[in-house]
């Protein structure tokens, strides 16, 4: 067996990757895993007790989707603000496609992974809200930023759920963001009665 450049965990991890992207988490038995990351399966074990370990461990090769607003904000441009935040996620998400739609896809059936997805999910949420803060013209109406962001980051995130079957190019989402812009630019509007919505 030929042993492959790097190191045994991450040619595990690495291999991991590739076969729970093409068969399934359930369908990989850590003997394949081994023999692609061309290690004994004993070392496999010794990295990762379970093979659910093996998940957590991807969850955590994700890149950390942070992006510093002062880097993309146009002050009093909320639509040109968010295109460009997406833009700088769909970036750090072309490094991790086949893993992103990976661990979406694992997420129904391993809570480890829907509780890293979640946290994710909140702080990307958190980030387009601060995005949305920064680029509202000062003195405009009061606007439901924390709604706009939770419904921004819902659809994000479904994006790049689906990435490797994507073929929208960067200017996804443009109309979306437009409307979004326009929505918190008129204001709250009227709260919705109680028990609704």
């Amino acid at each position: 067996m030929s042993q492959p450049p790097g190191p045994a965990r991450d040619r595990i991890l690495g291999a991991a990757e590739e076969l729970f992207a093409e068969a399934g988490f359930d369908a990989t038995p850590t003997s394949k895993i081994a023999e692609r990351a061309g290690v004994p399966k004993g070392l496999v074990h010794y990295y990762f007790k379970r093979k659910a370990d093996l998940l957590a461990a991807l969850v955590e090769r994700l890149p950390e989707e942070h992006v510093d607003p002062g880097r993309i904000v146009v002050p009093g441009d909320v639509a040109e603000s968010l295109h460009r935040l997406l833009e700088a996620l769909d970036t750090l998400l072309d490094s991790s496609a086949v893993l992103s739609h990976l661990l979406w896809r694992e997420s129904d059936t391993h809570p480890a992974v829907r509780d890293a997805l979640h946290q994710r999910f909140e702080r990307l949420a958190g980030q387009i809200r601060a995005v949305i803060v920064a680029a509202l013209p000062a003195g405009g109406p009061d606007a439901d930023v924390d709604s706009a962001a939770l419904l921004l980051a819902s659809a994000v995130s479904y994006r790049h759920s689906m990435a490797r079957h994507a073929t929208d190019g960067p200017s996804a989402m443009r109309r979306e963001l437009r409307f979004l812009a326009d929505a918190l630019a008129a204001g709250a509007g009227e709260p919705a009665p109680a028990g609704r919505g």
